[in-house]
């Protein structure tokens, strides 16, 4: 009652100062009520299609921005770069890194730049594994990663693989992959679920 009548006392004295300046200038006052009743019928609008905005803002981040993923329905999708290719940003024990899909990759392979990023000391890992690529043989280290986040995914103890050559991006391979429920690629868009 007390919030009804609050109310009421801000509208008469809203709606006496538009008597009091209507008989002064009749054209501006109804100018400025139009203004008042339109930035409230925006603001109104704005509250009531909220959802929508921002359903439509993160359909544009995720066409502007495609590395970050589409979050929806417990699952996240990425658009295919110009190349082809599925590049993703995942945080990595808290670090945001980007990676490039790979299933081709047994495990997940970081850059040395990458590696560094995470506070691997480059100097003193074993570089014992020897993988066979497309581009020749490489080694690398092995080491584990306490944590991939990935919009709603987050896996724990990642295999992981530090390449001893300098790479253009890490690689996110099949010791993540093989974890999710499952991984689809439809046409120009990866859908990875939990």
């Amino acid at each position: 009652k007390i919030g009804l009548t609050h109310q009421l006392l801000w509208l008469l004295l809203l709606v006496s100062s538009f008597a009091v300046r209507w008989r002064t200038s009749p054209g501006e006052t109804l100018r400025n009520i139009a203004i008042w009743v339109a930035v409230a019928a925006t603001i109104g609008a704005g509250y009531s299609f909220r959802h929508e905005f921002e359903a439509v803002g993160n359909r544009m981040m995720f066409e502007l921005v495609p590395h970050r993923g589409q979050v929806a329905n417990n699952r996240i999708t990425f658009r295919a770069r110009t190349s082809g290719h599925f590049v993703v940003e995942a945080l990595v024990d808290g670090t945001a890194l980007r990676f490039l899909v790979d299933t081709g990759a047994t495990d997940v392979v970081l850059s040395p730049s990458d590696a560094q990023l995470l506070g691997f000391d480059l100097k003193s890992l074993k570089f014992t594994r020897v993988y066979h690529t497309a581009n020749g043989t490489v080694r690398g280290a092995p080491v584990r990663l306490r944590q991939i986040t990935l919009g709603p995914i987050a896996m724990r103890d990642v295999r992981a693989s530090v390449n001893e050559a300098p790479m253009t991006s890490s690689l996110l391979g099949m010791s993540f992959l093989s974890r999710l429920s499952s991984y689809k690629v439809s046409k120009d868009t990866l859908t990875l679920t939990p």
